[in-house]
């Protein structure tokens, strides 16, 4: 199949919602399958979140494997439609759920799995309760989900190259978590930013709020022109689609601290806090508090 030119790839059979999944490419030989703007449930089995791979020459790159087993396969089903190259290597962007857990997917390949080298230790924090969780919102379906351990760390940067096709893997310090890893497709002009990047839900704050707006700035500087984000559409004009999570996480930063010097305690702040800006975005009933409480908790010793 050629892949200079933009395509969807529909697979035979759906494992979710009744309806033939496909594969959206953003660029050539650059695949991903669109998340559901929702949060995870029996009836989408916790594919909320962007997956995808890249084609090179000689291997396959799998960029965050799903929230389920179901999702995984859909994900390597589509890789399969796409291309007989082997699928070398799995690469984790951080340790959330919806990320990881279908990586039993792909536990037979003997895939080198790619991960910030902070992700073992969040992975082994919560991977159970993870596994719980999905039990609990998607039912029976969540058996045999689980997130596939590391084989191969980065603590700064890293080059994977799948056969003319060089991808720029690297570490950054705590911002969405402690344990974030972007992957630069810098011959495609293609950022896949992994949960550093949210559009049509609101952002989740579980690192650092100072620390993630650093990092946001200094995504922009990359030499891309499009960017795959964690979640939202498939791909986004680069840095352009930044602003609306830049001015969340500014109005965020800038209330709290606002609360903060007006006495206002944490057990009040997240009803006070910037609830213009949360009212802008799907689901910030069940994030922004929490998100508030987070940066309250970092910003009062500043």
């Amino acid at each position: 199949m050629p892949v200079g030119r933009r395509a969807s790839i529909a697979l035979g059979g759906a494992l979710l919602g009744g309806a033939a999944p496909v594969a959206v490419e953003v660029a050539p030989g650059a695949f991903v399958l669109p998340g559901e703007a929702a949060e995870a449930s029996a009836a989408n089995l916790g594919a909320i979140a962007n997956t995808g791979f890249l084609l090179g020459r000689d291997a396959v790159a799998v960029v965050d494997p799903g929230g389920s087993l179901a999702h995984g396969q859909r994900l390597r089903r589509a890789v399969e439609a796409a291309t007989r190259l082997p699928i070398r290597h799995v690469i984790l962007t951080h340790a959330h759920p919806d990320h990881v857990l279908g990586g039993a997917a792909f536990a037979d390949l003997g895939a080198e799995v790619v991960a910030h080298a902070r992700l073992p230790a969040a992975l082994a924090q919560r991977r159970e309760f993870d596994r719980r969780v999905l039990a609990r919102e998607v039912g029976e379906a969540a058996a045999g989900s689980d997130a596939l351990a590391p084989t191969r760390l980065v603590a700064d940067r890293l080059a994977l190259d799948l056969g003319g096709r060089v991808l720029d893997l690297r570490a950054w310090p705590t911002a969405h978590t402690d344990h974030d890893l972007t992957v630069l497709d810098s011959g495609a002009g293609m950022l896949w930013a992994g949960d550093l990047l949210f559009l049509g839900r609101i952002p989740a704050l579980e690192g650092s709020l100072a620390g993630w707006l650093r990092v946001l700035a200094a995504l922009r500087d990359l030499p891309a022109v499009r960017a795959v984000p964690g979640h939202g559409p498939a791909s986004v004009p680069w840095p352009e689609a930044a602003a609306d999570l830049a001015r969340y996480l500014e109005a965020l930063r800038d209330g709290t601290r606002a609360a903060i010097a007006a006495g206002i305690g944490i057990a009040e702040a997240p009803s006070r806090v910037a609830p213009e800006e949360a009212r802008r975005w799907p689901l910030a009933e069940a994030y922004h508090a929490r998100n508030v409480t987070v940066a309250y908790r970092e910003l009062e010793w500043e």
